[in-house]
């Protein structure tokens, strides 16, 4: 994909985001995180501001523990090359309303932009189809965008991975609470349990 036609990740964000309903939302570490607070702090968003590789197995024993609720990982390609083995176990467990998000720009932006190994060989969507996670596809357009954020909302037809080529652009940090008590406790409380 020529560099010209990347989306734009705050917009593929917010638009996967605009009706998330009831749905728990954990980010992967750095930009990604960034954009789900830009596009609103919610009591359902589990920021991950330092784990990095750890973004979908959270994901995925949040979908596990809550399963009839969406839960949606959005993460970065660097991220998911350092946790590829969790789409193995994604693809054992089969949770239904698990969906992984990897904005792919190619670049490892949270150490200074070098290429990520998905600007060469790496199939990231091949590899979850490897995994057993027969729903894997990527996304190239804003309309696709709009079109799958409806199926994030359905709890029986997953697990399901995306990949979407983004812009490598260095946006303005939108930071929400880094307090990992506080995250955790808001995070319970919205989902109807008591403090730790």
């Amino acid at each position: 994909m020529s560099k010209a036609n990347l989306l734009e990740r705050r917009s593929v964000v917010s638009t996967l985001l605009a009706q998330r309903k009831d749905g728990i939302v954990v980010g992967g570490l750095g930009a990604s995180t960034y954009d789900i607070a830009a596009a609103g702090d919610h009591d359902r968003n589990f920021y991950l501001w330092g784990a990095m590789g750890g973004a979908v197995m959270i994901g995925l024993g949040v979908a596990l523990a809550q399963p009839e609720l969406p839960v949606v990982v959005i993460t970065g390609d660097g991220e998911m090359l350092m946790g590829m083995g969790s789409l193995a176990t994604v693809g054992l467990q089969k949770p239904g309303n698990l969906t992984i998000i990897v904005l792919d720009n190619e670049v490892y932006g949270e150490t200074g932009g070098q290429a990520s190994h998905t600007a060469n060989t790496a199939d990231l969507v091949g590899i979850a189809r490897a995994c057993g996670i027969s729903d894997a596809r990527s996304i190239a357009t804003m309309a696709e965008v709009e079109a799958f954020a409806s199926a994030m909302q359905d709890v029986s037809s997953g697990p399901r991975f995306v990949s979407i080529k983004i812009d490598s652009a260095n946006l303005e940090r939108v930071l929400a609470s880094r307090d990992g008590s506080f995250i955790v406790t808001r995070i319970r409380g919205a989902l109807g349990f008591g403090p730790i």
